[in-house]
């Protein structure tokens, strides 16, 4: 039976690049498969992953439209294929109320709190607020079924929230690290150096790195993580799959 796995759909903070997408991952158990983030031209790169049938929710961090804003098309194909039941989004207090579609029965929207916990199929997910502007989540997501492990991810955050606010160990961190050190305190985002130094703070396995705004060196970002983290780093890239 193959391992827990998590699909790039879109990495790009803040705005796609030249043939890029914005944040959104595919993240798939043993028999559960969930859609987080639904970043510009998310939804097309989804398409190419699984069928949209099969996904069994949707989580959105955070307000910003390059975190969410590909709902709208999934809503669109929702209402034009057709599915027997409507699909569960998991989002914060406010942002259904940014979409079009947020009363439309296609969709079965569940406001998350901070803390909070959720179970989606052999998903335990757990949420905590971030260091970020609008409400925003950062959520672990916990394996519970024949295949164990644990997956985290940052959304967007400055350095006032720590990883261990979701647990420590665990088995892979997919953070936020849009720019590098000259940038940090400028924004309420995390440089590579920052995110590298959270995630060792708090014994992460190996560390993801994503949300780069595409201005930036991808090599420069992995670099300041990777020597403030002192284990495995990789910058994301669409396609990818990562074991977890």
């Amino acid at each position: 039976m193959p391992g827990n796995q998590l699909v790039v759909l879109g990495c790009d903070g803040s705005y796609p690049g030249p043939g890029g997408a914005a944040s959104g991952y595919l993240v798939r158990s043993a028999s559960t498969l969930v859609w987080v983030d639904a970043g510009p031209g998310t939804f097309a790169n989804l398409q190419r992953q699984c069928d949209p049938r099969q996904l069994d929710a949707v989580v959105l961090s955070h307000e910003h439209p390059d975190h969410w804003t590909d709902i709208e098309s999934f809503a669109v194909w929702a209402r034009q294929v057709g599915r027997q039941q409507p699909t569960p989004v998991y989002a914060p207090r406010g942002l259904r109320e940014r979409s079009y579609f947020g009363k439309d029965p296609v969709l079965a929207w569940h406001v998350v709190e901070s803390p909070s916990e959720a179970q989606i199929g052999d998903l335990r997910c757990s949420f905590v607020a971030t260091d970020h502007g609008p409400p925003t989540n950062a959520v672990c997501f916990e394996a519970l079924g024949p295949t164990t492990g644990s997956l985290g991810y940052s959304a967007d955050t400055g350095p006032d929230w720590a990883i261990e606010q979701l647990g420590t160990g665990i088995g892979l961190m997919l953070c936020e690290a849009t720019y590098t050190r000259v940038d940090e305190g400028r924004y309420r985002h995390l440089s590579g150096r920052q995110a590298g130094s959270m995630a060792a703070t708090a014994a992460v396995s190996r560390l993801l790195l994503t949300h780069r705004w595409p201005s930036v060196s991808a090599s420069e970002v992995l670099a300041e993580a990777a020597a403030a983290f002192g284990g495995p780093v990789v910058q994301a890239a669409i396609d990818a799959t990562y074991e977890w």
